[in-house]
């Protein structure tokens, strides 16, 4: 989403991009700026490291396999991959040219040259490997961005876990210079992939403002409505914020909780028992909405009072609370991570102890009792986005950053 958004508003700027969907086509609740066409196709990657026959197959069918048609009915089927098994497809990802997806790398570097491109731009830190290979066949810069990689990687099996940090340190000299989205992921990738801070660059997160209202009108006739939008996981912490509601409910307070975003099918179960557990409150006071698009999302943020995305793990991003803030929306989020860093830039929102619900709760309830307080965070939130964090500054300070290089 980030970088679809950054592509689409470079173009705007009279920029030459191209976004190269990798895996899988880009989803995105905004109008795609990608290549119609994929690469490192997500069945080809997952074949080529299953069996070494698919690793020797000609490129025409595996141009059949890399259809957006086929990979988005596809992809689908194959979340359920063990962790032992996304692990080593992980690490023989980062060997690169000696990985058993040495044929994709060897694909993306001609369809790049065709293109005679100035400047790469990798998406993650899992795609270093790729980097020397790119820098010797085209003899352009290559950046990558950082964008939360940890989160991923401390999901995997310990062994593979270590295996994929090493490679990483290894092969981050390779990279030109990286592009972190908070000072507090910059930081935080310095150490853990050992970069130097002068090779480490923050670029903050931006937002399409151009479908804003001009001025956003105050709502007192509803109950307190209390928002979540992000992908629906534990990681993200919504029984978190479950938990926290319901202690407002015993405890008397007339407020209702409304909630969107992405669900894994992994994760069905996960908000199903969220669910039952507050199944017993009144019609209405608890609402899921499947995932929305981009009008779905403008409606839902203006429809709360305050959003909340209590991560349990240290948030590198945080999109949603500048896309909250755009809208007027306070927010209260957990001190850790990227969200301190984000709220006293902004000063939209308050901070709680992270994982505890009854600190959420009382942070909440703080807000629930103060319309003003609520109003003046959101108006002064909304005011920094809309002049700090927008698309278009995302896409100027990246560009800057892109010509000191080239």
């Amino acid at each position: 989403m980030r970088d679809n958004t950054l592509a689409a508003a470079l173009r705007a700027q009279g920029r030459d991009v191209l976004l190269v969907p990798l895996y899988t086509p880009v989803c995105t609740d905004e109008p795609d700026a990608s290549e119609h066409c994929v690469l490192y196709g997500g069945i080809n990657v997952y074949l080529q490291q299953k069996s070494a026959v698919f690793r020797h197959t000609p490129w025409l069918l595996d141009r059949l396999l890399d259809s957006p048609r086929l990979l988005r009915r596809m992809i689908h089927g194959m979340e359920g991959e063990s962790l032992p098994e996304l692990g080593a497809l992980t690490v023989s990802m980062l060997r690169g040219t000696q990985g058993a997806q040495r044929k994709e790398l060897a694909k993306l570097i001609r369809w790049l040259g065709r293109r005679r491109v100035d400047l790469v731009n990798l998406p993650n830190a899992l795609f270093v490997g790729a980097a020397a290979e790119i820098r010797k066949a085209l003899g352009v810069p290559v950046f990558c961005t950082l964008t939360g990689e940890d989160l991923f990687l401390d999901m995997l099996p310990a062994d593979a876990r270590d295996q994929a940090i090493e490679l990483i340190r290894g092969r981050a000299e390779d990279v030109t210079a990286f592009v972190a989205v908070s000072r507090y992921y910059a930081a935080h990738a310095g150490e853990c992939f050992g970069i130097a801070s002068e090779r480490l660059h923050v670029v903050p997160l931006g937002v399409r403002v151009e479908d804003k209202p001009a001025v956003v009108e105050a709502v007192t006739s509803r109950p307190f409505t209390i928002g979540y939008l992000a992908r629906i996981c534990p990681e993200k912490g919504l029984h978190v914020l479950c938990a926290a509601f319901r202690l407002l409910r015993r405890a008397g307070r007339d407020c209702r909780l409304k909630i969107t975003g992405y669900l894994p099918p992994s994760n069905r179960a996960y908000l199903q028992a969220l669910l039952n557990e507050m199944s017993h409150e009144p019609a209405g006071t608890v609402e899921y909405l499947p995932d929305v698009d981009r009008a779905g999302k403008l409606a839902f943020l203006r429809s709360l009072d305050v959003l909340s995305v209590p991560t349990v793990y240290r948030e590198a991003k945080g999109l949603y609370v500048l896309e909250a803030l755009a809208e007027g929306v306070p927010v209260v989020q957990p001190d850790h991570g990227a969200f301190p860093e984000m709220l006293a830039a902004t000063g939209g929102g308050v901070l709680f102890k992270p994982e505890d619900a009854a600190a959420l709760a009382e942070a909440l309830g703080k807000l629930m009792d103060d319309p003003g307080l609520r109003q003046e965070l959101g108006r002064r939130g909304r005011s920094v986005v809309l002049q700090v964090y927008t698309d278009q500054v995302m896409a100027e300070k990246t560009w800057r950053l892109y010509e000191q290089y080239v």
